[in-house]
Order: C-alpha cells, then structure tokens, then sequence
C-alpha cells in the first residue's frame, strides 16, 4: 500500500517539477546562508552581527504577511513564486558584484538581505499553498512529507556545497545561487494546478485579517503554529554554527557546512519514511514528543566539543524538527478552505518562518552576552518548557489522532 502511494506520488509530473523546484530553491538560499555567515563573521568577529542576519530577515515576515496572504488568494500562486525566485536571484547577484568590487560591507550585506528575506517572505506561503493544488487530496499528508524531504535534501547540500565553493571565494557561491534560483523559476512555471471555481471576495478589512481569525477559533491550528514559534525561536542554534565551527570546534567553513547540512540528514530519513509511510494515529502525542526531543538535540549541542558528537546531535534535532514540521503543515492545509488558504499560509508562515529568523537573534545576542554554549543551553532547556506549557494550554493539540481533513480529536 505505502509502495502504492509512492508510485502514484511521483507519476504526478507538476508534483515531480514542484519537488526539483523546491529543491533548487532552498538549496541555493542554504549555499547563500553559508558563504554569508562565514563572510560578515571574518568581517566584524562580532556574534551579534549573526543573529541580526537572522533578523533583517525576520522583518519582512511580519511587515508583508497580510499582504502576501491576500496576494496569493487573488493572484496565480504559480506567478507568485516564480518572481520571488527573479527577486532573490538578483539578490544574490548583488552579494556576487559587491564582493568582487569590494563594495559589500556591513551595512550593504544587511540590505540585500532584507531584500532577498522579501522576497522569501512571499515564497514561503506561496510554495506551501501551491501544494494541496498539485497533488489529490488524499495523496497530501504524504506530498507535504516528500515536499519536506526536497527541503531537507536541499540543506543537505547546500551547506556542504557551499563550504567547498566558498574555498573559491564567496562570490562563487553567491553567482552560483544566482543561476539555481533562476532555474527555480523556470521549473515552477511548468508546474500544473487544479483550478477550483471558488467566487473571489472583495478585498475588505475582514478577508485581510480573516487568516489571523481562522487561526484563532480553531485551537489545533493556533496550538501547533504557536508551538512550532516557540519551539524554534528558543531551541535554535544556527546562527551558533560559525563560533562552534571556529572557535570551539577549532575548524574551517568545511565544517561549518557539515554543521549547516546535519539537520538535514536527520529531517531527510524521517521525510523519506514519512512520504511513504503517514503517522497512523495519536499525531498530537507524537508532535509533543518531537519538539521535546528537539529541546533536548539542542542541550547535547551545546555540551559537545566534538565535530562526531555535534553532527550526531543535529541530526536528532533535525529528525524530531521534520516530524513536527510534517504534522503542523499536514493539520494547516488540510483543515483549511481552499479560498483562503493563501491567507492561513501566510499567517503560519509569518509564525514559523519569522521564529528561524527570531531565534537566530536569539541565539547570537546570548551568544554575545554569556557565549555560545550558554545560549545553546539556554534554548535547549526553554524548549522543553514550552513543550510542557503547550500540552497544558491546548488539550485538542494533544488529542488530534489521525492526519486527514476530517479527523477530529480523539474523544
């Protein structure tokens, strides 16, 4: 049956170009995340200045979310996308010319981050809400897990890619990009999507704001968005990867890309089960197991002084963050109306996209204050607390047993 699935899956061409798209997309920004963490860090010496990457990125997500939301319910998702690509393909070109003509410093970085982090800002939602138009309904929770899985192959290598090309140079690494998110593009616009005849509502302060409002009056959907912010706004630790790299690893950007691409090797195996095998019952307890398991992937981190220890621990961090990430997008997109889910996707998006961004922050202003072992401790052990919090404060999100669109909780 689950090898039935996965044929079916994959006889999808529009799925087959969407997964390669979202491959190449997130594989070029994780190539990017290398080449400039390591670059402004060789810069200034200064923790701080990686957690502000993370946030430069992070204020687009807030500022544009209403927005992107209301453009992906009115607009062709597929569009969409694909100018998001043109926009962080220049972006990376900019990086590209700056450091060959000696120009990209500091501040120049920062802002073509947040250009490149806008248009990311309206990626993110878009690529989620093309998905349930790709695939049959009931192929979805095992599309979102092999959607996962391209997302996970791509931080796989890209890190690692990045890494070896940044012995060439960081504008190698940025030209290389530059052609990968063009390609992107190209791939999205050859995706197909079932049209729904669904009338179009006029733009007015209610639809703006109705994602937020859906968000609120479905409790499994507010409790596993809010966790999954929470959860890696505390819990996470990549922008601590260039000081253990360095200066606690006492390594190159070699490591720094093994380090970056770690995570993924966990998220890819438990993707790949996942895709053809979904979880059978008891979701809620399973995401709440996940995300302790993250907290505590995070705490072995943070103790280790071995590049073996550090890669095994991310890994756990990465396989624990797939399964929740597999669960929350499974819930959002199958128990919310088609009409609206541009809207629902952007606020999710803006939560759980902006909690990378915000925990970057985190991570390298405690980094900067107490070091970068405390601050990899600290988050550890707060993600465990928000766990327990959240399985207090939602007791629908604990209950919800199978993944389907009309699974309620168990009684």
């Amino acid at each position: 049956m689950a090898a039935s699935a996965d044929s079916s899956l994959t006889r999808h061409r529009s799925f087959v170009r969407f997964w390669c798209a979202r491959t190449f997309t997130n594989g070029a920004f994780m190539m990017q995340g290398v080449a400039v963490g390591w670059q402004i860090y060789a810069l200034t010496n200064d923790p701080l200045d990686l957690g502000l990457v993370g946030l430069v990125q992070f204020f687009p997500l807030i500022a544009t979310s209403v927005i992107a939301g209301q453009v992906l319910d009115l607009f062709d998702r597929r569009v969409v996308a694909s100018v998001c690509q043109i926009g962080k393909a220049l972006a990376a070109l900019a990086l590209a010319v700056g450091t060959v003509q000696g120009w990209l410093d500091r501040e120049a970085m920062f802002a073509i981050l947040f250009l490149s982090g806008t248009a990311r800002a309206f990626e993110i939602p878009t690529m989620h809400a093309l998905l349930p138009g790709v695939v049959p309904m009931a192929l979805l929770p095992r599309a979102i897990a092999a959607s996962a899985s391209a997302q996970q192959t791509a931080v796989i290598c890209g890190p690692s890619l990045g890494g070896l090309l940044y012995g060439l140079g960081p504008a190698t690494v940025y030209a290389t990009c530059t052609v990968i998110f063009i390609a992107a593009s190209v791939l999205i616009g050859f995706v197909e999507i079932s049209r729904r005849r669904e009338p179009r509502r006029q733009v007015s302060l209610e639809t703006v704001f109705a994602g937020f409002a859906y968000i609120r009056s479905h409790p499994v959907l507010l409790g596993a968005i809010s966790l999954d912010l929470f959860a890696v706004l505390l819990g996470g630790v990549t922008a601590l990867l260039p000081i253990y790299a360095r200066d606690i690893l006492h390594a190159g950007p070699w490591a720094l890309g093994l380090l970056r691409s770690a995570p993924a090797v966990g998220a890819l195996a438990v993707s790949i089960v996942l895709a053809h095998r979904a979880i059978a019952g008891r979701a809620g307890h399973v995401m709440f197991a996940a995300v302790g398991l993250f907290g505590v992937a995070s705490l072995l981190f943070g103790l280790s002084t071995s590049i073996g220890l550090s890669f095994l621990a991310l890994v756990i961090y990465g396989a624990s963050d797939a399964v929740s990430v597999v669960i929350r997008q499974s819930l959002v997109q199958m128990r919310t109306p088609h009409d609206m889910l541009g809207r629902v996707m952007a606020v999710n998006s803006m939560f759980t996209g902006s909690s990378g961004s915000l925990g970057e922050f985190r991570a390298g202003a405690i980094a900067a204050w107490l070091g970068a072992v405390p601050s990899a401790l600290i988050g550890g052990l707060g993600t465990i607390v928000v766990m327990l919090i959240w399985m207090w404060t939602f007791p629908q999100l604990r209950r919800v047993d199978k993944l389907s669109p009309d699974a309620g909780p168990v009684p």
